[in-house]
């Protein structure tokens, strides 16, 4: 029952309460990304959802577009402004996604989205953390996810989908605010330093094994 209807009830009205109470901040953070980091104020990216259904999420972005005497951007560590780690560190970066959670392509709580190029590479019981709609924060990000690897990482993704109940997306939530508010590194999204290997990762265990994704 709460995961079938009360968590999808739950996820419309705390996205719409959190925007309608969050517009302000909102519109500031719209002017200061505009002003110190340039346009477009917003990072799309496609990501897979439930049942790997392919959705763009959005996140305000963190990264300018400087680019070097040929045109090309330059590294993300120097592009990665100061104003554009605070955004990281404190997971402001993510408040768009509660117009994901709004539309129903995300949840408040599940496996975090991650990219469309990993999906060969999942096992089939890694598969099941696309069984739920992917989460503004999950089990993964409050258990260390910066600090242990992927395969502990999405064994938290697949133990929060067996063990989905309302009582674990209020721990889940309270342990998100805790690490939040602490200002851990816990929770923040660092696409190269945390997730641009996965894919070479398991490449290479599939090469290793003879096999091929």
């Amino acid at each position: 029952m709460y995961k079938n209807c009360i968590k999808r009830c739950l996820d419309f009205l705390l996205s719409l309460c959190g925007i309608i109470v969050l517009s302000p901040i909102l519109l500031i953070l719209c002017i200061l990304v505009r002003v110190k980091l340039g346009s477009p104020v917003l990072f799309r990216q496609e990501r897979p959802g439930q049942g790997e259904k392919i959705f763009t999420l959005c996140k305000f972005r963190t990264m300018t577009d400087e680019k070097d005497e040929n045109g090309k951007l330059l590294p993300d560590a120097v592009r990665l402004t100061k104003f554009g780690k605070f955004l990281r560190g404190t997971s402001l970066d993510e408040l768009p996604e509660l117009f994901n959670i709004l539309k129903g392509d995300m949840s408040i709580i599940g496996p975090r989205p991650l990219l469309v190029s990993y999906l060969p590479y999942y096992s089939e019981r890694e598969r099941l953390r696309h069984s739920v709609r992917p989460g503004l924060t999950g089990l993964a990000q409050v258990s260390g996810r910066n600090f242990i690897d992927w395969d502990r990482r999405l064994a938290r993704d697949v133990e929060y989908v067996e063990n989905l109940s309302f009582g674990m997306d209020v721990k889940v939530l309270w342990m998100t605010v805790k690490t939040v508010l602490g200002h851990t590194d816990e929770v923040a999204e660092d696409t190269n330093a945390v997730e641009g290997n996965f894919a070479e990762i398991r490449r290479k265990r599939l090469e290793e094994a003879g096999k091929t994704p």
